[in-house]
Formats: C-alpha cells, structure tokens, sequence
C-alpha cells in the first residue's frame, strides 16, 4: 500500500517543527488560547491581543509521482469547443526550493501559543484539534 503524499508532508512538517521547537524552546511556558474575529485570546489572560505572530513553515517542498482522478471542466479543444469529463491527472516527481506552509486561522479555532517578551507578544504554534480531528 502506498501512502499518501500530502500525509507524507504534513507528518514532515510536523515532525520537524516539533523537534526544533524542542530544541528552542526547553523551559518555556506555552498557552492555549482561541482565536477570535479581531485578535487572540489566551485561556489565563483576561485581555485580547490584538496584534500576534504567527509561525510559518519555510522549506523545500517534495512532491513524488502522483496519479489523482478528478473532473475537468470548460477545457477547450483546438476548435473553441468546451470539454468537460472525467480525467486521470499525473504529476511528475518535483521539488521547489522557496516553499513555505503558511496556516490560515479562524474565529473560534483553538491555538497553541508561546507568550514572549513578558506576555507583551504571542506566537501562535499550531491549531489545536481533539483526537477525532
């Protein structure tokens, strides 16, 4: 059975952010918190930051040989006609040099937070999910 590419690169991607934060981060406290429509709410923090940080992932992006099915829609042939149909798509084994995995957040998601310079700024880590996702 082969596995899949994209639960391939987010277990790399968390694997390595979990272990540089380890190393980084030996005795720092972290908080959770939630995300709100106009800032960032800590669980022991009764005042909303407004304006926090966000990590951002930067790296090489390696994708292997992919085969995916999907629907094509409003293709056109060499005579203006549209197309539409199911296809078969295959993508050739790629890297790219200057990726970076950049995590949207929204209102009411819950956040895994580092407080720095004295709880004055916030990183946000990480969306935290129960075990079902």
């Amino acid at each position: 059975m082969s596995i899949d590419p994209y639960t391939a690169l987010v277990v790399a991607l968390r694997d390595n952010s979990r272990d540089q934060l380890q190393e980084g981060l030996s005795g720092v406290a972290l908080e959770l918190g939630t995300i709100t429509s106009s800032g960032l709410k800590l669980d022991r923090f009764k005042h909303e930051i407004s304006d926090y940080m966000t990590a951002e992932f930067p790296g090489q992006l390696r994708m292997p040989q992919l085969e995916l099915a999907g629907r094509i829609d409003l293709l056109e042939d060499s005579a203006g006609s549209r197309l539409r149909g199911q296809g078969q798509f295959s993508f050739d084994p790629s890297e790219t040099e200057e990726a970076s995995f950049l995590v949207q957040y929204q209102p009411g998601d819950r956040v895994l937070v580092i407080p720095l310079e004295g709880g004055h700024e916030a990183l946000v880590i990480c969306k935290v999910v129960g075990r079902s996702g």
